[in-house]
């Protein structure tokens, strides 16, 4: 997650074009006539080794020959020559390099060997190259076109990065016709050295950039990419196309979860839990952007929809339904109001239909009138050119009208030419305008998508006991077992270590035996056929349901076995297992699955089971680690859901018990790195309880221990090892851990308890009553990026907050700022000296080089407690502030 050097890339002041041409054909015509033709205001070097000069510019022969060091070289040399000119390039300081020349790892492995020595001399003298084989960059508001691109779009505030240089140009030539400006656009070619997660981040810190556009065809490293999309979109949208969406990824699948998880499912579930929203057509890509950057999300997805004639109103109502959006019922509070300054023939109801005459007075009487409806979220204005209707003032007065509402405003003005004016008084007032009703509903989704997603993803979960975690000595639990298929019954004793209730089953090699396991449980009785080559039981007849007696034991047996061996002649049939029939009304059979993405690692699933699961297809994906929000919106957004909840008349199943196996399971694949796929199937729910009936566990040749950083996940699950007890100088315990979502009530509580004072110590400003946006700031955080260490106290059964340290990384993970809140009442007893103590351990553990911080000139025991930690301290009196730093 390196920002370091990218302004040398996208902020250059010098400027080499290598390969500069005076031959229109040629890549360095193109960049260089982009370059001096964009308004760029800084200084551009053509370096070319057989002319005096190029396009009317005096050339140089190489970059060790330029009169300056150029911040940024662009390199349009014949690949061969590539590798040469970079050693150049860093023999003469320059720490940007663009490689717009192709003919590296897309050509095959000789290709891929020199992208490979380009990047190891890059990395040796701290240089940043975007490419090689890409368009090249874009930043409109320096002028800098550092692109073969025709043309240049305006300045805006869209980012917009392409893996795809040939979809960029198309892209870029559109934005222009419509008028779209960018704040940046990069086209990332191989991503040798820069990739999504750098510019992410990068983009993330750019004051001018509101969201952010990805086309993307593959990610590289999933971590980092995950890491850097969910702190962009804590305060600003991402919006993706991802291209090559049915990969046959499942053909060979060994397992139901196998052939129920797809390689663009996987993206799906990483892109929600990234808080990405993901379009499927290029034209949304733009109009989601803008629609994102401009309009705050609404709380929910009530619409109401104002249009001068029926007929769109409808085509909007059935374009909303049809996408499972929710149609706002206007109260009859509204009603009346809307009847005082309508015709009497308007239409009493949502759509609110202001009839074909309407003024713009009446457009934005209605619009105001419903806009304050409580129970409305959005509005849609629909306008049809008629002669009575002004089109360009209706567009002002609802410009205005969105301008005092904090509820999302868009429009919908239908025609060509005669509503063009009004199309762009709109944008002209930030409110996004768009053809026809249809894709105004498109737009309109996608904000309520990306709106819950993220309110889902930052919303407080419930805590849920974990227990049952059994002690693996230091190792994972499937360490020492690579490349094996786990038996059921070792399966089902793994999931019982990790808390997960199952129907244990009793292996037999012969029908006695099995009777006398049958005996010993009690009837009826489920067996099973027992073969490490058979994965799909029920495939070769090997299950047999409700066995009531000894006979129905034996006649199995002897069915099963045979059935087996007929089907399958090369498998090894070692007998069968039985396990007690487990039943229950009113119960639904569930599968959970875990497969091992080769992308975005372990990936968990859950949906409804049983035999018929891979026909019927309701399944939903999730990323570990899991909390209790997470788990369940994964079952919410199951179409089974109802039967769950309770349909009709039939209790609901044991949800929590479902949300808490979930959250075990997540448990047992962040320990577990070898899981290559997983079945718990069918895993039945009842309203008494969850059992696993049926399970297992394919491994690969992966270490079987979790590292240190568990790069298995895509999202580093909650640091455990952070956690130790200590012991304040008046005796009592405290207990440092890595804060948890689930500690925001403690963190209201702490921040409660503190003087206005305390508080303006640690946060510069005054604080009023916290909310829960304040707290996901603090709570829900990204353990690769920061770390928060909060002090916990046992209080009869509860423990309370009494202090928290926190320590934000820069992107380059090197540095860290450091804060540290106490509350009043434990200020004075050592806390914050052991706290700081605790979190510049953590820091060092963590790979952090140097700590720093500031606090009021005033706040003596802060001051005290950085010279006491061995910080170096520099008092700024004419700010008021003492500012403090160490290595680490």
């Amino acid at each position: 997650m390196s920002i370091r050097h990218l302004d040398s890339i996208f902020k250059p002041k010098r400027v080499a074009v290598v390969g500069a041409s005076d031959s229109p054909q040629g890549v360095g015509y193109a960049v260089l006539r982009n370059m001096i033709g964009a308004g760029f205001d800084g200084v551009v070097y053509p370096v070319n080794a057989k002319r005096e000069s190029v396009q009317g510019i005096a050339a140089y022969a190489s970059v060790m020959d330029l009169p300056n060091t150029p911040d940024l070289a662009l390199v349009c040399t014949p690949a061969p020559t590539v590798l040469g000119v970079v050693k150049q390039c860093a023999k003469a300081g320059i720490k940007g390099v663009v490689i717009i020349s192709a003919g590296f790892r897309e050509t095959g492995p000789a290709g891929l060997a020199v992208e490979q020595e380009i990047l190891h001399v890059a990395r040796q003298h701290d240089m940043r190259v975007v490419g090689p084989n890409c368009l090249g960059v874009i930043t409109p508001r320096l002028g800098l076109n550092a692109s073969f691109t025709v043309g240049m779009p305006g300045d805006g505030n869209i980012a917009f990065i392409s893996q795809s240089g040939a979809l960029g140009t198309s892209v870029l030539d559109w934005a222009q016709k419509k008028g779209i400006g960018l704040s940046h656009f990069v086209s990332v070619g191989n991503m040798m050295d820069t990739g999504f997660p750098d510019l992410i981040d990068y983009f993330g810190q750019d004051p001018r950039t509101k969201s952010l556009i990805l086309y993307i065809e593959s990610i590289v490293d999933a971590r980092r990419f995950v890491s850097a999309a969910r702190a962009f979109t804590r305060t600003m949208p991402i919006i993706a196309y991802k291209a090559g969406r049915f990969a046959q990824s499942a053909a060979a699948a060994a397992s139901h979860t196998g052939a129920l998880m797809g390689a663009d499912d996987v993206h799906d579930a990483a892109f929600r839990r990234a808080g990405i929203e993901r379009v499927f057509e290029i034209d949304d890509l733009f109009d989601c952007a803008e629609l994102l950057g401009r309009q705050k999300p609404p709380s929910h997805g009530r619409l109401a929809i104002l249009t001068n004639a029926g007929g769109p109103g409808v085509m909007a109502t059935d374009a909303l339904l049809a996408r499972d959006g929710e149609l706002a019922e206007l109260e009859p509070a509204t009603i009346e109001k809307l009847n005082g300054c309508l015709p009497a023939a308007w239409s009493h109801g949502n759509p609110i239909d202001v009839l074909g005459d309407a003024t713009s007075q009446r457009y934005a009487d209605a619009a105001e009138l419903v806009l304050a409806d409580p129970g409305v979220d959005a509005l849609l204005v629909i306008l049809t050119p008629q002669a009575m209707t002004d089109g360009q003032e209706v567009a002002r007065r609802i410009g205005e009208v969105a301008g005092n509402t904090n509820k999302p405003v868009l429009g919908a003005w239908l025609g060509g030419a005669s509503v063009e004016a009004g199309r762009l008084m709109l944008t002209q007032h930030n409110v996004p305008s768009y053809p026809s009703p249809e894709r105004a509903i498109r737009g309109f989704m996608h904000l309520v998508s990306y709106s819950q997603n993220i309110q889902t993803l930052y919303e407080t979960p419930s805590v849920v006991p974990i227990k049952g975690l059994g002690s693996h000595g230091g190792g994972g639990p499937l360490a020492g077992k690579p490349d094996t298929m786990l038996s059921e019954i070792d399966s089902k004793k793994l999931f019982q270590d990790f808390g997960i209730p199952v129907a244990m089953a009793e292996p037999a090699s012969d029908a006695d035996q099995a009777v006398a396991l049958a005996d010993a449980m009690g009837y009826p009785v489920v067996m099973k056929v027992r073969s490490p080559q058979i994965t799909h039981k029920t495939d070769v007849g090997g299950v047999a349901l409700g066995l009531e007696d000894k006979d129905a034991v034996c006649g199995a047996f002897a069915r099963i076995t045979e059935s087996a061996a007929r089907l399958r002649p090369e498998a090894l049939i070692q007998g069968v297992s039985i396990q007690p029939m487990i039943g229950g009304r009113n119960g639904v059979e569930m599968i959970l699955g875990v497969k091992k993405d080769p992308v975005f690692g372990a990936v968990l699933l859950a949906g409804m089971g049983g035999v018929t699961a891979e026909v019927l297809k309701d399944r939903v994906l999730g990323i570990p680690p899991l909390n209790e929000r997470l788990a369940r919106r994964m079952l919410e957004s199951l179409r089974c859901w109802p039967l769950l909840a309770g349909y009709r008349g039939r209790p609901p199943v044991d949800i929590d018990g479902l949300i808490e196996v979930l959250i075990h399971l997540s448990f047992l694949v962040a320990e577990a790195p070898n899981i290559k796929e997983l079945d718990i199937n069918p895993l039945l729910v009842t309203p008494t309880g969850v059992t696993a009936l049926d399970a297992r566990i394919i491994t690969d040749d992966t270490p079987g221990s979790p590292d240190a950083h568990y790069s298995h996940l895509a999202v580093r699950p909650y640091p455990m090892e952070y956690t130790e007890k200590a012991v304040l100088e008046d005796g009592v315990e405290v207990m440092f851990r890595a804060i948890r979502p689930e500690d925001e009530p403690r963190w209201h509580e702490l921040l409660a308890s503190c003087s206005a004072e305390s508080l303006r110590a640690r946060f510069f400003s005054t604080i009023g009553k916290t909310t829960h946006k304040m707290a996901t700031r603090y709570c829900y955080i990204d353990y690769d990026r920061e770390m928060a260490i909060v002090a916990l106290i046992n209080e009869g059964d509860s423990k309370r907050m009494i202090g928290v340290g926190r320590l934000v990384a820069d992107p380059d993970h090197t540095d860290a700022e450091y804060a540290i809140l106490v509350a009043d009442k434990w200020q004075g007893h050592g806390l914050g000296n052991m706290l700081t103590s605790y979190c510049l351990k953590t820091a060092q553990h963590w790979g952090i080089q140097r700590v720093y911080g500031g606090t009021m000139i005033d706040n003596r025991r802060m001051i005290a407690t950085f010279k006491e930690q061995g910080f170096d301290v520099v008092t700024e009196s004419e700010e008021g502030m003492v500012f403090a730093d160490r290595v680490v």
